[in-house]
């Protein structure tokens, strides 16, 4: 599978993981999702990038949320 397939797959599997939830941290994506951090983190930013989620610092993680518009 292409890098940036893969990237757009793993950012679909995060965004329906988020589907049902307020919000959830960074280390409960990695390993609900059983991705790594490089590829995790890629896939977060692009769903930033794309206005669908936020992300804010929480001590050695982060928060990952839906943007309100989003939900």
């Amino acid at each position: 599978m292409p890098f940036r397939e893969n990237i757009e797959n793993i950012s679909a599997r995060i965004y329906e993981f988020l589907k049902d939830k307020q919000e959830a941290t960074s280390w409960q994506i990695k390993l609900s999702l059983n991705i790594s951090s490089s590829t995790m983190y890629l896939a977060l930013g692009s769903l930033m990038q794309s206005g669908k989620i936020t992300i804010e610092p929480d001590g050695i993680n982060y928060k990952i949320a839906k943007t309100p518009q989003q939900n």
